[in-house]
């Protein structure tokens, strides 16, 4: 794609890299194919290339973020099904997150809106916070079919409906502390808390702790760690999403200088982020290198447990498991065997649903802020896992794991409980119930 930037431009280092991926963009199309909101409405500019063209003259011309720019930007999942299918390299993730930048400092959205985003950047990151929230919306939930009436009450509504009917208790899997094999020490690694999960899904990290003390592994929750900063990344909040960054990196830092193996994450909408902090502080003298190694040493839980020899499975499984491919752990991070290696080592028979590619909807804080787009998203992906039949359904991030139980009864678990689970550690509690 021919750009025509000022040299005055490019002195910016974000407009010179969107410049950059601009140029690789060859305006074939294949993204259209495998973007979910192309599938769904139809819109050329609610496609990777219809979007990059609204970017390209946003940028270009340093105009101000319009309406209908916002518009089509606010509906991208970032699911990043683009970047797999791209014949050309094209890196639409940092263009689009340069262009939500730009809109948060030059677009003035509906005072209501950035109410509503204000608060959900605040309160989704705080874990306090957000546990008062989810106890409040646990007494709104029963009106969320009233608020949905209401004008512009669908986002509200929405929220209500992804509520939990109550809260797991706080464990110590989401304090700092260390965690020792019971056997030899064979490695040191550190676990992400992280925010949303811990207080909905404590469960995870439980079980991702029991399974790598198993292998030999002392777990290390750092003291000072906390949201990764993905969620206001997305939403253009740039200064806020470097400073939780931050906080991370010197958290991770000093457990480094101790000896750290890796940084694992059972999150994968955060692991995608986090493997992009080097990319994210480059510019900052004092961040850059640190950064960097944070990011290097960054993995996926089931990324690295693919790496390990594999447990001896102590349950009778054979279940028949539908994993749930997260658009952050295939397309993000471009991890897509192995879960489903782990999940049939531990004996489990693992089946995959059609138009795996395509998002549920989750996205963050999308299923929020675009409930009518993400509510037939979400349909669409429950009516192919229900083709296969399936006894369970993992996954291996909460925000997919939270959207797909809003309509199905079919259990949604973590690989890695399931992974526990059938190498000695307690059934899972969504399978208890």
């Amino acid at each position: 794609m021919q750009t025509n930037f000022s040299l005055a431009q490019l002195a910016d280092p974000h407009m010179k890299e969107s410049e950059q991926i601009l140029r690789t963009c060859v305006h074939c199309g294949f993204c259209t194919a495998t973007c979910p909101t192309y599938v769904l409405l139809g819109d050329e500019l609610d496609s990777p290339r219809g979007r990059i063209y609204l970017i390209k003259d946003m940028l270009e011309g340093g105009k101000p973020a319009t309406a209908e720019v916002v518009k089509h930007v606010d509906r991208c999942l970032s699911c990043l099904s683009c970047m797999t299918t791209c014949p050309s390299g094209v890196n639409y993730m940092h263009l689009v997150d340069h262009a939500r930048a730009h809109i948060e400092k030059t677009y003035e959205r509906p005072a209501s809106e950035r109410l509503l985003r204000d608060m959900l950047a605040r309160i989704l990151p705080n874990r306090r916070a957000f546990r008062w929230a989810m106890a409040l919306a646990r007494l709104g939930r029963p009106f969320a079919g009233l608020a949905a009436k209401l004008p512009e009450g669908g986002r509200l509504a929405a929220m209500l409906a992804l509520a939990p009917s109550s809260l797991p208790a706080v464990s110590a899997a989401t304090q700092p502390g260390s965690f020792a094999p019971k056997g030899e020490r064979k490695g040191r690694v550190a676990l992400l808390t992280g925010c949303a999960q811990a207080e909905l899904a404590p469960g995870i990290n439980e079980a991702a702790i029991r399974l790598l003390n198993r292998h030999g592994l002392e777990v290390v929750l750092p003291k000072g760690e906390g949201c990764c900063g993905a969620l206001v990344h997305h939403m253009g909040k740039e200064a806020s999403a470097l400073a939780y960054a931050k906080v991370n990196i010197d958290a991770w830092t000093a457990e480094m200088a101790r000896g750290l193996d890796a940084i694992l994450i059972t999150t994968s909408g955060c692991g995608t982020t986090i493997k992009d902090y080097g990319f994210m502080l480059r510019d900052d003298p004092a961040y850059a290198g640190k950064a960097a190694a944070v990011s290097a040493i960054a993995k996926d839980i089931s990324e690295y447990l693919d790496t390990l020899a594999p447990l001896p499975v102590t349950r009778g499984t054979g279940q028949s498991v539908t994993y749930h491919a997260a658009c952050s752990l295939q397309h993000g991070q471009q991890i897509k065997t192995a879960p489903k290696n782990l999940l049939k080592q531990a004996g489990f028979v693992v089946k995959e649903a059609a138009e795996a590619h395509l998002c549920c909807g989750s996205a963050g804080t999308y299923n929020m802020l675009q409930p009518e787009i993400s509510a037939r998203l979400r349909e669409r992906k429950l009516d192919n896992i229900a083709a296969t039949k399936p006894e369970i359904v993992a996954a291996g991030n909460i925000g997919c794991m939270t959207q797909l139980a809003q309509g199905t009864t079919t259990p949604i678990v973590h690989t890695v409980e399931l992974l526990d689970w059938a190498t000695g550690g307690p059934r899972p509690k969504a399978l208890s119930a």
